[in-house]
């Protein structure tokens, strides 16, 4: 087990995680200092140069900071260790742990899993990517308890002695390439979930997604498919109307209180991680029946003179942004655009023809989104708003009754806002000030 007592420890980034690792290591002795921008900490700090790990015994990374940094090379030159959050909690984090990654709906399916292991009456701790450092779950962990963990590629990426007892992944396309640079770098980003599980835990992969399904090679865990393409494939299966656990029923899909066929594979994957925790079917369809949603995740906002009004400022990616679309018959005005991933927006164009009344712009990549979509479908009812709040204004003015104003930016938010977070709740209150 790791001792911290008496190192001496440089933590990268000073946002969330970095603070709560801070917090976490001075209480076990380590002398921690920042390597950040902000000057206004409760620790010393130095810049981010090449040399700022100089003379240090461990390396933080907070999941933000790009490991390609010169000093986390320079220090794992000099062979001190290089971590990340999940590692610094590793050894310390009591009770089981489900650890839960995927491009796309890994919020929603790490609060409804906590909603359902709560509501069996485990004693359940969420955190993660989800808004709660990992290391601040630790004093309050529990050896009978159950560690529900959503886990992004960031955090994933510097693993090596965190073992999951469950890990699902749920989907693995496009995304952050403008930090893992190729696809295959961010795969197996995701795959250290699944490749550092033991061979008595659990594997729980979509079936019907192909790079999900590769993972089979790179696990030696058992492993739990779930499937919404094909009825009789998969542990976990939908037959159209229900979703059924092995050979029984678990609960019609009409009865489950969130938008969208996407939110079906969630459910069914967060079903499966209860079922191998041993709690009773019953018990696992009334919770999702109760599960009152995440919030910037489709998220009904107002209905104004018959047009209702979502957020959806969670979809930081193209794939989100499709999920989100498909939630909806048509009869559309959807906000796209924020600071780019180097993504390809062109997978949006035929979907969009199909249910937009019309496209509003926003943000530094709505040049970008402008030439992809217009090369894909030269027809397409695109309108420049720079801001989200005229685009609100726009759809105000043109939305007509029976229509539906969504924020699904497809994009990240850093461009005019501190995070999707602070995105969607400027939306939020922007529509219902109207």
């Amino acid at each position: 087990m790791q001792t911290f007592a008496g190192k001496n420890v440089l933590v990268v980034g000073a946002g969330k995680s970095g603070l709560a690792a801070a917090v976490f290591l001075r209480a076990r002795g380590a002398t921690v200092v920042f390597s950040d921008t902000k000057p206004d900490l409760d620790f010393p700090v130095v810049g981010q140069h090449d040399e700022a790990s100089d003379g240090f015994d461990l390396v933080f990374q907070s999941p933000g900071v790009p490991l390609e940094l010169g000093l986390f090379e320079r220090a794992r030159q000099r062979g001190v260790p290089v971590f990340g959050e999940l590692e610094l909690a590793a050894a310390e984090l009591l009770g089981a742990t489900v650890g839960i990654t995927g491009a796309n709906g890994k919020t929603t399916t790490t609060a409804l899993a906590g909603h359902i292991f709560t509501e069996a009456g485990l004693a359940t701790l969420v955190g993660g990517n989800i808004g709660t450092p990992i290391t601040s779950l630790v004093d309050r962990s529990r050896a009978d308890g159950w560690n529900i963990l959503e886990l992004s590629s960031f955090q994933l990426e510097t693993i090596a002695e965190f073992r999951a007892h469950i890990g699902i992944v749920l989907n693995i396309t496009p995304d952050h390439l403008d930090r893992h640079g190729t696809m295959e770098r961010y795969i197996d980003a995701k795959a250290r979930l699944v490749e550092t599980l033991e061979g008595e835990g659990f594997a729980i992969l979509n079936a019907a997604e192909p790079n999900t399904r590769a993972l089979v090679k790179r696990t030696k865990a058992h492993t739990v498919w779930f499937n919404l393409d094909t009825p009789s494939s998969g542990n976990v299966a939908f037959d159209g109307q229900r979703i059924w656990l092995g050979q029984e029923p678990l609960m019609l899909a009409s009865s489950i209180p969130l938008v969208g066929r996407h939110n079906v594979e969630n459910v069914m994957a967060a079903a499966a991680a209860a079922w191998l925790a041993g709690i009773k079917l019953e018990v696992i369809a009334r919770a999702i029946e109760t599960f009152p949603g995440v919030e910037h995740r489709i998220e009904f906002v107002r209905n104004l003179d018959g047009v209702r009004y979502y957020n959806d400022s969670k979809a930081t990616n193209v794939d989100a942004a499709e999920k989100a679309i498909d939630a909806f018959p048509g009869n559309l005005w959807i906000i796209l655009g924020g600071k780019d991933k180097h993504s390809d927006y062109t997978p949006l164009a035929a979907r969009l023809a199909a249910k937009a009344k019309g496209i509003l712009l926003i943000g530094a990549a709505a040049p970008i989104i402008r030439e992809h979509l217009t090369a894909a479908n030269a027809t397409l009812p695109l309108s420049d708003c720079d801001t989200l709040e005229k685009a609100i204004r726009a759809a105000r003015h043109f939305a007509a009754a029976g229509d539906v104003v969504l924020l699904s930016p497809a994009c990240a938010s850093f461009d005019q806002f501190q995070s999707y977070e602070h995105r969607g709740r400027t939306f939020k209150q922007l529509v219902k000030e109207l």
